[in-house]
């Protein structure tokens, strides 16, 4: 049967069986897969509604590996129940825990090779009972656990994988065999794992210690969040948050009872414990094909937008999907016709995870600005315009600037057309305008004229650091700004030397430079502003009360900030 082209619907238990098999094979054995966590789970899920007894629901997958010999577990190494949606967790958590009070942990569901260390070996997972001997990789591995990061020692059981920045910052330093480069971490962890010479492991030895250990053991326990099952729900979403900011390749979740006593009464099956689940991340993902690629205008630089012909994820149909700066276009050379893999988590953004070369492809980078015509500028990772005059790069930067002070109903296309019509140009500029000039923009009436403008007459009361943080300098957002007024105001920061700037705790040479370079170049309009604005000062005045917005609410969190701030308290992004 055709193993990529089916309907699910209609597959007996023999043709899912045959996928399935096809699937893991693919995916175990050649270290590569031809469909997405998310549509094999499915696969599974229509297997368990239509036979719940098949062997293959029961069946721990193990991948390839170069290995020893057999290890035999002490203690089981055995897969995870698994579960699609909060509900389903909260029927499990129900089903086992003893009260709403029981306290359950939280971990990461990391997309590696299982593993046990123990007595100086190394072994994977295997079937749960008896593992691989990978004992001689143990130089390409460092342990990462509780109050420790280094070699291999002791004894852990976690998760063999590469880490994502250690991927990114190194994926050009080590190829697969025939010298081609890997695509992502998990290949690179698959390519080592299946190396059988003592040669080839010398090799990767040798450009290690040019600069990193490749692989990580990280320890299942390092990375642990406590919760009452009476709070799981209202907990689940910043959980989920703080977990993503993780630098591993992760596939889910893990949530368990924390007692451990009574989790290892509660036993297990053939394949799983009872007192633990894995929630999987239900990421989307579609292949479709680059029709085009759009730089988008943003306040300091230019950003890739790729133009794809259209695929539905999650019931949204995705025609664009962010290719993050020109390094990333051209580090993994993603050109105009190729073939990728679009993916999109939750509501983020749709972005490329994988690329292949398209049959006709032509670049996408560009050298001019798509606005003004002016020769664009690499800085860093990015490309920009310096074009003062840059009409785009100007109504980033204004609507930026909008957006620290405060006045958050005055989106791009509105702010375009004040622009366009009344040639505003900078910050100033706006305050001058009367509630009579909105009623000559297309489509206002008297009162959306109104509101506009009492919002705008509103931001005239701001705090120094929103005004700081208004000049749109690199890397100096509301928070820098806030570091930097409570030591220096703006009269002291006119006259202020790098050095001393940069002696900040969190500020350092560079932002000191870029700082008091805007300082100069912005000179006349912060004048103009500090002369229209009511501008509190920071320096000197004691630490408020703090507060802090955070979830679902009616209106937009700087509404809130707002009005906390016109009570006496201070508006933080974290606690």
């Amino acid at each position: 049967m055709d193993f990529i082209n089916y309907d699910l619907k209609n597959l007996t238990v023999k043709e899912l069986s045959e996928l399935i098999s096809h699937h893991n094979d693919v995916y175990w054995n050649q270290g590569t897969q031809e469909i997405n966590d998310a549509d094999y789970d499915m696969l599974m899920r229509r297997l368990k509604e239509l036979a719940p007894e098949h062997p293959l629901l029961e069946k721990i997958g193990t991948p390839a590996v170069a290995a020893l010999g057999k290890v035999g577990h002490a203690v089981p190494l055995l897969s995870l129940d698994k579960a699609y949606s909060l509900d389903e967790v909260l029927e499990w958590a129900r089903k086992y825990a003893r009260s709403d009070e029981e306290l359950l942990l939280v971990e990461p569901k990391y997309d590696g090779i299982s593993a046990n260390f123990e007595n100086g070996i190394l072994a994977t997972r295997g079937d749960g009972f008896t593992g691989e001997n990978i004992s001689d990789k143990i130089s390409l591995i460092e342990l990462e656990k509780k109050d420790y990061t280094g070699a291999l020692s002791g004894s852990a059981r976690g998760e063999i994988l590469m880490r994502n920045d250690r991927f990114e910052r190194f994926r050009n330093n080590i190829q697969a065999k025939g010298g081609s480069k890997y695509k992502n971490s998990r290949n690179v962890l698959t390519g080592l794992m299946t190396l059988k010479e003592s040669k080839d492991i010398q090799q990767v030895k040798f450009v290690m210690e040019r600069c990193d250990a490749f692989l990580s053991m990280v320890d299942y326990e390092l990375h642990s969040e406590a919760v009452l099952l009476k709070d799981l729900a209202s907990e689940w979403e910043s959980l989920l948050a703080e977990f993503e900011k993780l630098p591993y390749p992760m596939d889910g979740i893990v949530i368990k009872i924390a007692d451990k006593k009574y989790r290892d009464e509660l036993g297990n099956t053939a394949h799983h414990p009872r007192g633990e689940i894995a929630y999987k991340f239900q990421n989307a993902k579609k292949t479709s094909i680059i029709s085009d690629v759009q730089w988008s205008f943003g306040k300091n630089c230019l950003t890739p937008v790729a133009e794809i012909e259209p695929v539905e994820l999650n019931g949204i149909t995705i025609r664009h999907a962010t290719l993050h700066n020109i390094q990333n276009i051209i580090d993994r050379d993603i050109q105009i016709g190729d073939t990728v893999v679009v993916e999109r988590a939750g509501d983020v953004i749709p972005y490329i995870a994988s690329s292949e070369p398209g049959i006709f492809r032509r670049s996408a980078l560009i050298e001019k600005c798509p606005c003004c015509d002016s020769l664009l500028v690499r800085q860093g990772p990015e490309i920009c315009c310096v074009n003062p005059d840059c009409f785009e790069t100007k109504l980033q930067r204004l609507l930026a600037s909008v957006k620290s002070i405060g006045i958050e109903e005055l989106g791009e296309p509105t702010l375009r057309m004040i622009m366009s019509v009344f040639n505003i140009r900078s910050l100033d500029m706006l305050f001058n305008l009367k509630k009579e000039d909105f009623l000559k923009l297309p489509g206002f009436q008297n009162l959306s004229a109104s509101n506009l403008f009492s919002e705008i007459q509103n931001a005239r009361k701001i705090d120094d650091y929103q005004l700081l943080a208004a000049l749109n300098v690199a890397h100096i957002g509301p928070n820098i700004a806030k570091l930097i007024l409570r030591e220096y105001t703006f009269e002291e920061l006119e006259v202020i030397d790098e050095e001393k700037l940069s002696s900040i705790k969190g500020i350092g040479p560079e932002r000191a430079a870029a700082l008091i370079q805007a300082m100069k170049d912005e000179k006349e309009l912060l004048a103009a502003l500090r002369d229209i604005l009511q501008v509190r000062t920071s320096k000197g005045v004691a630490d408020k009360a703090t507060v802090c917005f955070t979830g679902k609410m009616p209106e937009k969190r700087s509404y809130y900030e707002k009005l906390a701030r016109e009570r006496g308290f201070r508006a933080v992004d974290s606690v």
